[in-house]
């Protein structure tokens, strides 16, 4: 026997079929992801080369992160400053204004980095970390073949102008989503909105955070801008709202306040067009299926991953989701061991099938008891 338990989703609809058209971004290159499901729900030539700017200072902060959460090390580690790192803060770059022999906190370098887009940051923490910042460059290119970004090459740890320094949208918005995913710990920088840097020799300085979506009130919590004269303006940003989030990337914007409103409008245009539905989580989501002579007269399952689904809003009315199962499942059941289907379905078409697991033995019950659950069943039908 097969059972098909349906979920139901409670929808409200709006019955307005140009709240779905695509919107118009005024940007050379640009893209839209759900972060829990990877959709893509915009893109306008997303594979497109572009030079990633400040950007690229994503992946500066990921090679030290994952030197952070691999306990080599500490925030609280002192840098020494190097001509080379402080010239930067001379030459016309943004900067957080180091000073050459001064001994600075890997936090405070990370800061200066994400919150003040310091470029001396930059060449001061891939020193400190790599030896040189060539030497830290590898550990960014080999980063990005780790995370998969197929499009990509870095040539400096801040993304001055350099040829050899290349990215697209699509790539940046993958780092990004596994900056955030993998390190939580550390994201909350990226969403603060000044930082106060008090330099040696001189009074402390302020600057605010040039990505000015943080200070909308509308649920941005990064990620970081960029500007180079030849890509005009850029920015990856990311949404949250309750427990959804959506990134989005782009690049040639005209102007800072364009850079701003064009990206909050792709990130608006996400949430009001299309929904994410937490279908199960990892190890977490119980599902009870009936046994059959089982001693216990459930036995619960879960999933091996995250299962959620982005989904337009105009497909909602067709959009099911079904539990598959052959039962009541006999026992003895083992733990572990595949029991049920998650079947996601848009009409009549199948989406996604995800394998629910037993989470616990069951073991059948004794030959007594078996006979007369088979003798009640044969009368009663009761299963």
């Amino acid at each position: 026997m097969i059972k098909l338990i349906k979920y139901f989703f409670l929808i409200n609809l709006i019955a307005l079929s140009s709240a779905f058209a695509n919107p118009k971004i005024i940007a050379k290159t640009a893209i839209l992801l759900d972060y829990h499901t990877d959709k893509v729900l915009f893109e306008e030539q997303a594979d497109l080369s572009i030079y990633p700017a400040s950007m690229t200072k994503i992946m500066t902060t990921i090679v030290a992160f994952d030197l952070l959460k691999a306990n080599k090390l500490s925030l609280d580690d002192k840098i020494l400053i190097s001509e080379k790192a402080w010239r930067m803060s001379q030459a016309g770059y943004s900067s957080m204004f180091i000073m050459v022999n001064d001994q600075i906190t890997v936090e405070n370098l990370l800061r200066g980095i994400i919150v003040a887009s310091g470029n001396d940051a930059c060449v001061a923490l891939a020193e400190g970390i790599a030896g040189s910042e060539e030497n830290f460059v590898q550990l960014m290119n080999d980063k990005a073949v780790e995370i998969g970004m197929v499009n990509t090459h870095f040539a400096n740890s801040s993304g001055i102008n350099d040829v050899e320094n290349y990215s697209t949208v699509r790539d940046i918005a993958l780092m990004s989503k596994y900056l955030i995913k993998n390190y939580p710990e550390f994201y909350h920088y990226y969403a603060e909105q000044e930082f106060t840097w008090e330099r040696t020799g001189g009074e402390p300085i302020t600057q605010p955070n040039r990505n000015l979506l943080l200070f909308r009130n509308q649920g941005v919590d990064g990620i970081k801008t960029g500007h180079l004269s030849v890509e005009e303006y850029s920015l990856a940003s990311s949404m949250k709202k309750d427990t959804r989030r959506l990134i989005a990337v782009g690049s040639g914007f005209k102007t800072i306040a364009s850079r701003a409103s064009q990206s909050l409008k792709l990130l608006n245009w996400g949430l009001t067009n299309s929904d994410t539905f937490e279908i199960s989580k990892k190890n977490e989501t119980i599902f009870e299926l009936k046994t059959w002579l089982g001693k216990k007269e459930f036995v619960k399952g879960y999933t091996n991953e995250d299962v959620y689904f982005t989904i337009d809003k105009k497909d909602l009315k067709d959009f099911n989701v079904f539990l598959e199962y052959n039962g009541p499942i006999k026992a003895p059941i083992k733990k572990d061991n595949e029991i049920a289907l998650i079947k996601i379905y848009n009409k009549d078409e199948l989406l996604k099938t995800v394998p629910i697991y037993s989470s616990e033995d069951v073991k059948k019950v004794n030959f007594l008891a078996s006979l007369l659950t088979s003798f009640n069943y044969m009368i009663w039908g009761d299963a």
